[in-house]
């Protein structure tokens, strides 16, 4: 599956921004998909998923009550909803799909979208 990314950009603190994630030559509905992001000089963080059932997790206390995954398979898209969003929500974040069954793990998610530069100021 080839997954296309958009939304994104700049916001101040405070802001929200909805990034999306798009399915082409594939139905989204058939993965559970992620989303990651990966700040300067940082490793990879999982932010959250959510399932082929529509079940979604946030991984980190920092982003629960501030982000929301949601998929609508009509759309064939998985959004991620940024809320409040803080100077340290800047970062390149990716969307990534998965079958297995352990995706909320955020682990060995085989196919990658292309990351989409997130930029918050104070």
């Amino acid at each position: 599956v080839q997954l296309v990314k958009s939304g994104g950009g700049l916001a101040q603190a405070g802001e929200s921004l909805r990034l999306s994630c798009g399915a082409a030559g594939a139905a989204v509905s058939n993965y559970h998909v992620g989303w990651f992001r990966q700040a300067p000089g940082k490793e990879r963080e999982f932010v959250g998923a959510v399932s082929r059932s529509s079940v979604s997790i946030i991984s980190s206390d920092s982003m629960k009550g501030r982000f929301t995954i949601s998929r609508s398979n009509a759309r064939n898209t998985v959004y991620l909803q940024m809320n409040s969003l803080k100077p340290e929500d800047t970062a390149v974040y990716y969307c990534a799909a998965t079958v297995r069954t352990d995706w909320s793990r955020g682990m060995d998610y085989g196919h990658w979208g292309q990351g989409t530069q997130v930029t918050v100021s104070s």
